[in-house]
């Protein structure tokens, strides 16, 4: 997205000290891009034994950037910019890297390298323990995460709940109270209609593909190839790979996504690339002339998530959508040929009575399975939980919450990535995106004239120039509630979400017969 030209004159008018903050700044964030397609190699394509050097690569990345962003020079700079007139995208840009400084000067770069190196051992021990149910394995490298995320948390605010300052590193302009307030509203909307789902005699197409012989994995590929170019993704900045958990990364000219593949079943991958689709569709949305800046930069994970939720739940598990892209599933997997657009619709939005992973879980239970992490890495960091406990306080809360108690630790606390590479505070933002992107879709068809008819017809540029407008154009400029405020005109609620769950769901289930 070019510059208008009132921006390049501000530019080019801006004080030194804010021109000398950006410089440094590109500088630190170039380093973690390098960063990203590290992991994303570790993750994706490196050989086993690549370990011990991927380790020390990422660490060195680590630290040269922590050294960067708190250099004398940086905070000279800030210091210089406190009475300085600058314009509103000037101030956004030095807010959001006043934040990251403050919070990086107050971390040793000793830790920052210890806690990266930490991150790249315990990614192929995760690996290693969930292939072979084998907690114990894993279990000394959570603790030394849990360990050094509490001493994280300790040098940036010794005074707070660490759990709380943990969690801002992954959405920094909601408080965790508001988060827990949002989850509560969510919890305490769905556990009641989940409840009047599992007593409806309604029968959902629930087989609709699964009854029908295998989905060979090249096949699913090539579906996901696809769906990805019908929905608008730009290969020429991208590229599809597998990855034992599917993930997205990148930058505004490199947004990359990753799936996985069930023969059983090609929804799970198919979904899953369309999640991952809304988080590239994001990166690559961002202003190309601000890369390296604030400007440049996604809001955070809430946000993040809002985009991934929304083209997987409220595009691509619409009615409208199948109506439109069921032809060509047909066409890959000729078995298909005689499921109808409402069979697919059922069987991509069944409310599952039995399902033990998140990443596979229906649009309402997926919220409980997120309330459980929550709690336990919450307690976890807290102290109030030992890493010995973990297995059987997570299928204790399985039992409880959703009726169900895995028969493994790979089926159960071992199935997630995130505690792996010590991402503490992560798992709430996945809840708070997919309130949020009900409030955003709602807006979108508000002010998207035959938005569903263009989903039907596969003419998705109406909603992806309404994203690009509302939210992916203007980076970190706003603070979380005001973007969603710009976005919609009112701030950020789960109204939206259990309004649409409770007209959809109601409407599948026939609930009002319940």
């Amino acid at each position: 997205m070019a510059t208008d030209a009132s921006e390049t004159e501000a530019a080019e008018s801006a004080p030194d000290a804010y021109r000398t903050l950006l410089k440094e700044y590109r500088r630190v964030a170039n380093l973690r891009a390098a960063s990203g397609v590290l992991s994303w190699d570790q993750q994706v394509m490196m050989p086993e034994g690549g370990t011990p050097a991927r380790s020390q690569q990422l660490s060195t990345l680590s630290g040269l950037s922590h050294e960067l962003l708190t250099d004398d020079g940086v905070g000279k700079a800030l210091a210089e910019l406190d009475s300085a007139e600058l314009t509103p995208e000037q101030s956004a840009s030095v807010r959001e890297i006043r934040r990251r400084h403050d919070r990086a000067a107050a971390v040793p770069n000793a830790l920052i390298e210890e806690m990266s190196t930490a991150s790249s051992e315990a990614l192929p021990a995760w690996e290693r323990a969930k292939a072979d149910d084998d907690f114990e394995s894993f279990a000394p490298h959570l603790e030394t995460h849990v360990e050094l995320s509490r001493e994280y948390a300790e040098h940036i605010d010794p005074g707070r709940d660490p759990y709380a300052v943990l969690f801002e590193e992954f959405e920094p302009c909601l408080s965790l109270e508001r988060a827990e307030s949002i989850l509560a509203t969510l919890k305490n909307a769905l556990v009641p209609m989940i409840e009047e789902i599992r007593h409806s005699e309604v029968d959902l197409a629930t087989d609709a593909f699964t009854s029908l012989g295998e989905y060979p994995a090249d096949g699913q590929e090539e579906l996901c190839r696809e769906v990805l170019s019908a929905l608008g993704y730009p290969w020429e900045r991208g590229r599809l790979d597998t990855a034992p958990h599917p993930f997205s990364s990148g930058t505004t000219f490199d947004a990359r996504v990753t799936t996985r593949f069930d023969e059983s079943d090609p929804l799970g991958s198919l979904l899953s690339t369309v999640h991952e689709f809304g988080h590239a569709t994001y990166t690559l949305g961002l202003p190309d002339d601000h890369y390296g800046t604030p400007l440049g930069e996604d809001r955070d994970l809430s946000v993040h998530e809002s985009q991934s939720r929304l083209w997987e739940n409220h595009v691509g598990r619409s009615r409208a959508f199948w109506e439109g892209f069921l032809p060509t599933v047909a066409e890959q997997f000729p078995q298909a040929a005689d499921v109808t657009p409402r069979e697919a619709y059922e069987a991509a939005n069944q409310v599952y009575e039995n399902n033990l992973i998140r990443v596979e879980a229906d649009e309402l239970t997926y919220h409980l399975h997120v309330v459980i992490r929550y709690e336990i890495e919450r307690d976890l960091i807290r102290g109030d939980l030992d890493v010995t406990e973990v297995p059987e306080v997570w299928n204790d809360k399985y039992e409880e919450y959703l009726g169900i108690r895995p028969d493994t630790d790979s089926e159960g606390c071992l199935q997630d990535i995130h505690w792996a590479h010590g991402n503490f505070g992560y798992f709430p933002t996945y809840s708070l995106g997919s309130a949020m992107a009900a409030q955003l879709y709602a807006a979108a068809e508000d002010d998207v004239d035959g938005l569903d008819s263009s989903v039907a017809a596969g003419e998705f540029e109406p909603l992806h120039e309404w994203l690009t407008e509302s939210v992916h154009r203007h980076g970190a400029r706003y603070e979380t509630d005001e973007l969603v405020t710009q976005a919609t005109g009112s701030g950020f609620t789960a109204d939206a979400f259990v309004d649409y769950v409770t007209e959809k769901y109601g409407a599948l289930y026939d609930l009002d017969a319940v």
